[in-house]
């Protein structure tokens, strides 16, 4: 049989919901005949140990009956009216402290596993309390209430707070992108500029090249030119001495 989840919660032995030949719903205990030929007639109503005849009914608000499937039958299970103890009470501790290491629940921080654990464990307080006194009870059930509800309300908050500084995050990186978009754009631009004049002083510069070279070229012709016309003169300087020279020294003899 499948049941549902353990709880600190204490419940009744389930009880089967069949139904017979006429269509009937009959409630037939775990421990009776299931048969379904024969129609088995309800549990007698357990007596209520306490002197407040609304405590079933109170409990019954509180807590709702478990029901779950498996095949064809359908089982119902009812909240625990059995009267409570002080080493119920105990019990009761020492148990949320071992589901507690059971289930490694965080000692500190948030933990959903430690405030399923204890909710439970209010719920068993809130059931023995309201055996003893409905009055009480039902005030515990309200203080339960207010609790869930201020702790929805700080997880609402704390999750909007999340998405709201999500969001922001996602509109600052957007935002970012944007103005390095603009960034990159710019710079792009002022590279395509300088390039540009690069590209403009580098003709100007082979330019300038080119004309001194050919510049270079032709005083480089004109000096040959002209060392070649001194070469000339001197060898026919030198030619012409050394033909003056023997007749000057014989005019001299």
């Amino acid at each position: 049989m499948v049941t549902p989840l353990e709880s600190l919660l204490k419940y009744d032995d389930p009880i089967l919901l069949k139904k017979s030949s006429k269509g009937r719903t009959l409630k037939v205990s775990s421990e009776q005949s299931i048969d379904s030929t024969v129609p088995v007639p309800p549990p007698p109503k357990p007596k209520s140990d306490s002197p407040d005849p609304r405590t079933e009914e109170v409990l019954n608000t509180i807590f709702p009956s478990r029901e779950w499937k498996e095949g064809n039958d359908v089982w119902v299970q009812l909240v625990s009216r059995a009267p409570w103890t002080r080493s119920d009470v105990v019990e009761l501790g020492a148990l949320l402290d071992s589901r507690l290491k059971a289930r490694q629940a965080r000692e500190t921080g948030i933990c959903p596993v430690r405030r399923e654990l204890y909710s439970q464990c209010f719920d068993e307080l809130i059931r023995l309390v309201t055996i003893t006194s409905v009055e009480s009870g039902l005030l515990l059930s309200r203080v339960k209430d207010e609790i869930q509800m201020t702790l929805s309300a700080y997880q609402k908050l704390h999750e909007d707070g999340v998405n709201f500084g999500m969001r922001k995050a996602v509109q600052a990186e957007l935002l970012g992108r944007e103005d390095m978009g603009k960034k990159i754009s710019d710079m792009e631009a002022e590279i395509h500029k300088l390039t540009k004049e690069f590209n403009m002083v580098e003709a100007e510069c082979d330019a300038i090249k080119q004309s001194e070279t050919e510049k270079r070229q032709v005083q480089e012709e004109k000096f040959a030119g002209e060392i070649q016309f001194l070469r000339r003169t001197n060898q026919q300087l030198k030619t012409l001495l050394e033909m003056v020279a023997p007749s000057m020294k014989q005019q001299q003899t």
